[in-house]
């Protein structure tokens, strides 16, 4: 195959992953999770975001959103990717172990009025169900973001997402496309009031 195939393979699997997607109950679930964003903002809680991997840099991606624009001038919203404290993570993971580098941070600033949006492509990440097993005894709320079936997170969370696409690279794809539809629905909920 040569490259420009290639690229527009790459391209066409996307669209053909983000059409897949589109359906009635995920289009619900999209809408549900962020009213849940905007539920909680409305009662001074935060949106605290994990991700495990290039999920990670999903979980800084949208939280830079939140906290400083996304596409109209609001105020900032309180997003938190708990991926990016290096001092945190490498001190959890030298004394307790990687799998809870997550969920230390969850138990430390979570609250009951704060929403947990936990996002694993194969649903396996051990970081990240015991993220969601403390968020779930805080009271939180949590949405989750998986791909190939959701593995040990199936069904879990207060909304349940699942990308079914073969390549991680897709289910990524639709996991940012996601995040960005949230955030665009938030403002609207917060400051567009039509």
């Amino acid at each position: 195959m040569k490259n420009d195939e290639i690229a527009a393979q790459s391209f066409n699997e996307s669209i053909s992953a983000k059409q897949a997607f589109l359906t009635g109950e995920n289009i619900a679930r999209i809408v549900k999770s962020a009213e849940l964003v905007a539920d909680s903002f409305k009662k001074g809680g935060k949106l605290l975001i994990a991700g495990n991997g290039g999920s990670a840099a999903d979980a800084q991606h949208l939280a830079a959103e939140f906290v400083n624009r996304f596409e109209i001038e609001r105020p900032p919203l309180p997003a938190l990717a708990l991926t990016t404290d290096s001092s945190n993570i490498t001190s959890i993971g030298n004394d307790y172990s990687f799998d809870q580098i997550f969920s230390k941070q969850v138990r430390a600033l979570g609250k009951s009025e704060d929403v947990l949006l936990a996002i694993t492509t194969s649903g396996n990440s051990q970081n990240i169900l015991k993220a969601v097993e403390t968020a779930e005894a805080i009271g939180m709320k949590v949405v989750i973001l998986t791909g190939k079936g959701g593995g040990l997170l199936a069904g879990k969370g207060d909304v349940f997402i699942n990308v079914e696409a073969k390549k991680t690279a897709r289910i990524q794809e639709v996991h940012i496309t996601f995040c960005h539809v949230v955030c665009e629905l938030v403002d609207r909920m917060l400051f567009q009031k039509v």
